[in-house]
């Protein structure tokens, strides 16, 4: 059977956009979405670990601009969302006092919009930096910490990212902050432990150096 060149062509066009149609939108968009995220990473981790303290603040203000921008060019996606909310929470982080909260609560919005999509993106780091915020703020009537909700997170995190070195320090400093140091240096072992993350190189050197500090004061006790 003849098939003339046009009528082919036309043929596997309408294969391929109806293949495409049925791909999940993870699939389709996630070359876009991973690379959008992983420049807000870079970006983050050279302020964090690399700026000079006196210049953080500012840098993380404007990022946050560039981080709700990749939000808004995403919408449904969770990946955006949680690296929008590390971004203001240290954001908040670097800015420090009452003024900080109105930051704080953006970050856990965003958290919270970004477990309701899908709280296993990026290995539950939203559960994670959500558990954070619990434990970090004050508690009511200033703000909204809560140090059993702040357990509750961080184990879910934890259960999905078991090895991760994140979730592992962060729980090993909410032990510290709770008063159960014994505890924390296992985990915070575990986080020593962690496997290196591939293009987060920055980020692993300064968070084992975070751990470090963390055992040394609890050796000092």
């Amino acid at each position: 059977m003849h098939i003339d060149r046009p009528t082919f062509l036309r043929a596997c066009g309408a294969f391929l956009l109806a293949a495409a149609s049925v791909l999940p939108v993870s699939v389709v968009h996630a070359a876009p979405v991973d690379d959008a995220v992983a420049d807000l990473q870079r970006d983050w981790e050279v302020i964090r670990y690399q700026t000079a303290p006196t210049e953080r603040e500012k840098r993380f203000e404007a990022l946050t601009l560039k981080a709700h921008k990749v939000s808004e060019s995403f919408p449904g996606r969770s990946e955006p969302l949680v690296w929008e909310g590390i971004i203001v929470s240290s954001h908040a982080g670097e800015k420090g006092g009452l003024g900080a909260l109105s930051l704080v609560k953006q970050a856990k919005a965003l958290y919270e919009a970004a477990i309701q999509i899908d709280g296993n993106a990026l290995e539950g780091s939203a559960y994670n930096s959500l558990g954070v915020l619990y434990y970090k703020v004050p508690g009511w009537p200033v703000a909204f910490g809560d140090k059993a909700k702040a357990d509750e997170l961080l184990q879910k995190a934890l259960a999905i990212n078991p090895k991760g070195i994140d979730p592992n320090f962060f729980y090993g400093e909410y032990l510290v902050e709770t008063k159960q140091r014994e505890k924390a240096v296992i985990y915070l072992e575990r986080a020593l432990l962690a496997p290196a993350r591939a293009g987060r190189q920055i980020a692993d050197t300064g968070r084992r150096e975070e751990v470090r500090q963390l055992l040394d004061k609890i050796s000092q006790k």
